[in-house]
């Protein structure tokens, strides 16, 4: 039987507001599309944190036997900067900048985000379609829209008429915002746009003559608008309508509201049932930005090549740091947050590596079944993969407590266990196998825990000589010593 007959999700839905029990449309099968990203510069950590998000969604669904259909896009044209209607495309002014063609910077910037991916064990999509491989499926639905009354012309440029979509239907439905407080909020137009309304989204944009990424259609020689691709692209290989629609807190608004728009106007369906969103992540408890240097890309990160941070950490490290928070809730990476989830992730792994030499008894003291239950229960709640982790760890607890002879399981209930940790540790979680010996970096975290240890009995005896002699030369090699109120973690200076 599949398991996903006896395990009933709940989603929370961005359209909604709430949790609500999943329905895919087809039994068995689920469609999902999350919004991938514009190939113009290396992926950067927010990025990786939603798509990290979502690898963890398809896992489970796949672990729940469903056929899930994963369609993740490339923007290879058409974003233009700061996600608006005029202006030079993002990718076009990276060529430029450079001095090489433009599919030159797609091909690079694809290359490094299949590879910083592939580095943090992510499944591949189902399917990974770009803009620049769908441009007639866009001029198609365009045309949809401009017959239905949704969208006008003006000098070889098409713009939706928001004004017009939302005399029949709910445009800020998604966002929760209403199309009066958007028009006292937008400054009114200087004269020189083709737009009838500030509100108004592109469609299609006529190419400049310096433009080099231009398409022929009906109105003129340019190219698709930013909202426009993802519509045709998830509605060509999913459907109308499909299940799931993922990506970022901040496509939220105009980005998914637009696809939503193109999709009524052009369809008359509103073509996703659950949106989920993933949240920010922050930097030392400040947003990510490249202009006031608080930033730091994947590559430095596993190095330990940065500002920020005292090591390099693992990518499977990573992925358990981003694991232990709700994909919905705003992520802070520090050093100190990395740390302390390095030692849980090698804890955990000491203790997988344990089954395997585990000896069953006739019983077992502790109910498997009713523990295995638990970690679905989490993870059929929204995904709750901090839930999951608490449990998993109860069972490391265990695993030790039955290692030194201080609990008993039975030879059903092991093979329970192995069979439970191994899918959600690696099949779920996208973990991979690893002990503190498995390079120098660890070798270190090891000794200077020995001495930390040494450091607190010296305290626990009031030696404190000793406690500072320890921590004084540990500073002066350059490892520095903290006490906080969950213990003492060390940075390297």
């Amino acid at each position: 039987m599949q398991l996903y007959l006896s395990n009933q999700i709940k989603i929370y839905n961005s359209l909604s507001g709430k949790k609500e029990i999943f329905k895919p449309i087809n039994e068995g099968h689920i469609g999902m599309y999350v919004c991938g990203p514009t190939v113009y510069s290396n992926v950067h950590l927010g990025n990786v944190r939603t798509f990290m998000s979502f690898d963890m969604v398809f896992r489970y669904l796949k672990h729940l036997d469903y056929k899930v259909r994963y369609v993740r896009n490339i923007t290879d044209a058409g974003h233009l900067e700061n996600d608006a209607d005029a202006g030079e495309d993002k990718i076009t002014k990276k060529a430029r900048l450079e001095q090489i063609e433009p599919m030159e910077v797609v091909q690079r910037y694809t290359v490094d985000f299949h590879n910083v991916l592939r580095t943090f064990n992510f499944l591949p999509p189902s399917i990974e379609p770009t803009a620049t491989g769908h441009i007639i499926e866009q001029i198609e639905l365009i045309s949809k829209i401009i017959d239905n009354g949704f969208a006008y012309e003006v000098n070889g440029s098409v713009y939706f008429d928001v004004h017009k979509f939302n005399e029949t239907n709910d445009y800020g439905k998604l966002s929760k915002r209403k199309l009066d407080d958007l028009i006292h909020n937008t400054r009114t137009l200087d004269g020189q746009s083709d737009k009838k309304n500030p509100q108004d989204f592109a469609l299609w944009k006529k190419a400049e003559p310096q433009h080099i990424m231009r398409w022929p259609s009906p109105w003129s020689d340019g190219f698709p608008g930013w909202h426009l691709e993802c519509t045709a692209m998830s509605t060509k290989y999913l459907g109308d309508q499909f299940d799931i629609h993922g990506g970022g807190m901040d496509l939220k608004f105009p980005h998914h509201e637009c696809e939503i728009a193109q999709n009524e106007a052009a369809i008359g369906v509103s073509p996703v049932n659950y949106w989920m969103h993933a949240n920010m992540l922050e930097l030392n408890g400040q947003r990510m930005s490249k202009s006031t240097g608080n930033t730091v890309n994947p590559d430095e990160l596993l190095s330990g090549n940065n500002a920020f941070f005292s090591k390099a950490y693992s990518p499977s490290v990573i992925r358990f740091f981003v694991a232990q928070s709700s994909y919905r809730s705003v992520l802070d990476l520090t050093d100190d947050g990395l740390l302390a989830s390095e030692k849980g992730f090698y804890r955990l792994m000491d203790a997988v590596n344990l089954l395997g030499a585990l000896k069953a008894s006739a019983t077992s003291s502790i109910d498997i079944p009713a523990w295995k239950q638990k970690c679905y229960d989490a993870m059929n709640d929204d995904f709750n993969s901090p839930i999951l982790i608490a449990h998993l760890f109860e069972a490391a607890k265990y695993i030790n407590q039955i290692k030194e002879g201080q609990a008993t399981i039975s030879a059903e209930d092991l093979n329970l266990l192995k069979e439970t940790i191994n899918s959600f540790v690696f099949d779920v979680l996208g973990l991979e196998n690893a002990t503190k010996s498995d390079s120098g970096t660890d070798k270190l975290s090891g000794a200077v825990d020995v001495l930390i240890r040494l450091r607190q009995d010296a305290r626990a005896n009031k030696d404190f000589a000793m406690s500072d002699k320890i921590r004084d030369e540990l500073a002066e090699v350059g490892i520095q010593l903290k006490d906080g109120k969950d213990g003492t973690t060390f940075s390297v200076n």
